[in-house]
């Protein structure tokens, strides 16, 4: 058993890489405009489908169909914030929990009616690739995946702390009257914020299609994960969201070793409820002044 714990926990990482990728577009968005998005698994089963049929009926590959999908999800999700979410919601949190979920609904039936409930999956020559790291082998898909997911994550920071853009979307997450104030655009910066969390959830999709299937209900497979990980990491934190999705992977591996595949999911809930616990605000959250 024990020569089965490294594998597992290499494996779990690369798992929680994507975990990461996912949660890090949600944690953005809640982080600026304060809102839970409930939209965001079936924007991310959006994506697979996106990719599925460019490979489909374009042959391109899912990692070449990211420069395609990604800027196109991007302007769905800037387009979704001003011309559906802000003015539907009016100015009230509520009100955007409800067109979010709103959102969520008609997007999976439109996907269910149009797509039906059947599984696809894509056939590429380097699906069943191997690498090998510090003696276990990991897929090579998986291995693309983290080591994408890291460099988005850089990518991310130097966004949020090197650019004007970046200045202003934490000036309006910190004090939208203060950001108005000083002439920052305060909905098109909204916009921007789930414009980015959308394209990272495009990203996270490219990268998964080579190793995983495409149903309406995908989303639902790691949207739990998603929320779940944003909570622990620290509402808002993006480098929260990168180390929680990647404790997830890894305890979500060793709970399937230990307890079973189909059982490893418990592990990530305990930790949830004991991060809760011992520390509310989550590992990186900001405690309540």
């Amino acid at each position: 058993m024990s020569s089965l714990i490294l594998p597992a926990v290499l494996n779990g990482l690369m798992m929680g890489a994507v975990y990461a990728l996912i949660a890090l577009g949600l944690t953005l968005i809640y982080g600026v405009l304060h809102i839970i998005n409930f939209a965001h698994g079936s924007l991310l089963m959006l994506a697979l489908y996106a990719a599925y049929f460019l490979f489909q009926h374009l042959g391109i590959d899912p990692y070449l169909a990211a420069v395609i999908v990604v800027p196109l999800f991007f302007g769905l999700g800037y387009a979704l914030q001003r011309v559906v979410i802000a003015p539907m919601s009016a100015g009230s949190e509520q009100n955007v929990l409800l067109v979010t979920l709103a959102l969520s609904l008609v997007i999976d039936n439109l996907a269910l009616y149009f797509w039906t409930s059947n599984t696809r999956t894509v056939d590429v020559p380097y699906a069943y690739n191997t690498v090998e790291v510090f003696g276990a082998y990991l897929t090579l898909g998986r291995v693309i995946a983290f080591v994408a997911a890291l460099v988005v994550a850089g990518l991310m920071w130097l966004f949020m702390t090197r650019t004007r853009t970046g200045a202003a979307i934490r000036a309006v997450a910190v004090e939208k009257r203060g950001a108005e104030i000083v002439g920052i655009d305060v909905g098109h910066t909204y916009a921007i914020c789930f414009g980015l969390g959308t394209a990272c959830v495009a990203l996270a999709a490219c990268l998964l299609l080579p190793t995983f299937y495409v149903t309406p209900q995908v989303g639902y497979t790691f949207v739990l994960v998603a929320f779940t990980t944003v909570v622990m990491g620290g509402m808002g934190s993006l480098p929260g969201a990168l180390i929680a999705g990647l404790a997830l992977g890894v305890i979500e591996a060793l709970g399937g070793l230990f307890l079973g595949e189909s059982l490893g999911q418990i592990g990530i809930f305990v930790a949830f409820i004991l991060t809760l616990l011992f520390r509310p605000s989550g590992l990186l959250g900001r405690r309540p002044a």
